[in-house]
């Protein structure tokens, strides 16, 4: 017998942080609006508005980019109390309708309705509840996307936003994805999409005409999740429980740090803050590996790991070294964090101390 068709519904609000905003002073609406760390400390921008969107301001860039190319930019600092209370309404709102919630940030998440009794077991009734729902409750809007699977419920997510809704049945699938271009595909970052360029595919219907062995000659073990997600194959389940796969924690500094010396006083401050994080996230038995990781002035980047078991200082000492002796030059961010394993590593730990002892 065969398994019933899910039913995933993939949900984020329009701008989080500065729909937030504009929610709480009506004046900033209809103006260019940053949420973001200030241009003088070197600060990101976390999200900014459609209306700073339209200036090719976007996450992640260069504050003083962002105001270069709008000097009306209105900048406001993060508020991330006042997020995450927004958070936890917009989280209880989706956990009504199924305890299938997959948080991907503080506003969105994937939902696997397949089996919810909510709106005549309709995911499209359901995602358009769940939109009105959070701008009734939170005042803000929200797009959602409702497909059979992760991967095609994400994109249509972004086809009408904002304050959107798309579904894509599941007979819709194979032509919906066919036209999609390849960096669409999950895990697709620019270089393999400039890869897949060069070799001649632009689009996932191009990619289909490969076959496993030559998309894994090319990609390597990525080539058969190439092969299933350009013909709309996603079989990941929705995960309730997201496993964190590292605890880090790290700082931008304002001048560079001008030399090893120079980072390793500041080390450490970065260790206590990084133990309070441990401790936390109850974190302590399953750490496998310790990392630092260095972005020097001209922005190259370095990470040095080990196994380890435990934060020490002594071995992200001889990390932070090894690090900087990479490229020898002043520096503008240090981190040091935890790998962590699925499982407690009591065993290894007591092996390891059974060493020691001896």
């Amino acid at each position: 017998m065969n398994a019933p068709v899910r039913k995933i519904i993939h949900c984020d609000c329009d701008c989080f942080y500065a729909s937030v905003e504009m929610r709480d002073d009506p004046s900033l609406r209809g103006r260019p609006l940053a949420v973001g760390g200030r241009a003088e400390q070197r600060g990101v921008i976390a999200t900014c508005n459609y209306e700073a969107r339209r200036y090719g301001i976007h996450s992640a860039m260069a504050t003083a980019q962002a105001v270069k190319l709008c000097p009306d930019l209105i900048l406001i600092p993060p508020n991330m109390e006042k997020y995450r209370v927004a958070s936890r309404q917009i989280m209880d709102i989706y956990r009504d309708y199924t305890d299938l919630v997959e948080p991907l940030s503080l506003d969105e998440a994937y939902l696997d309705v397949t089996n919810s009794p909510h709106c005549k077991g309709s995911a499209t009734l359901i995602a358009q509840e769940i939109r009105r729902r959070i701008h009734e409750t939170v005042g803000i809007t929200a797009s959602a996307g409702v497909a059979p699977n992760k991967f095609v419920a994400k994109i249509a997510s972004d086809w009408n936003k904002p304050d959107g809704l798309f579904l894509v049945r599941p007979d819709e699938v194979d032509a919906f994805v066919a036209v999609l271009p390849v960096k669409k595909l999950f895990g697709v970052g620019k270089v393999t999409a400039a890869k897949l360029h060069r070799l001649g595919a632009q689009t996932c219907g191009d990619l289909r005409d490969w076959n496993m062995d030559k998309l894994q000659q090319h990609f390597g073990s990525f080539g058969a999740r190439l092969y299933d997600l350009c013909r709309g194959i996603d079989d990941r389940d929705v995960n309730p429980v997201r496993e964190r796969k590292s605890i880090s924690t790290e700082e931008t500094y304002t001048p560079d740090v001008p030399d090893l010396e120079g980072c390793l006083a500041l080390l450490p401050d970065l260790y206590e803050h990084l133990l309070g994080r441990i401790k936390r996230n109850n974190a302590e038995k399953f750490i496998n590996k310790l990392f630092v990781k260095i972005k020097f002035a001209d922005f190259q980047r370095t990470t040095v790991e080990c196994v380890g078991y435990a934060p020490n200082m002594t071995t992200f000492r001889h990390l932070m070294e090894t690090g900087w002796l990479r490229a020898s030059r002043p520096v503008r961010l240090l981190g040091v964090g935890v790998r962590l394993s699925d499982t407690e590593t009591v065993e290894q730990l007591s092996l390891f101390d059974e060493r020691a002892t001896h």
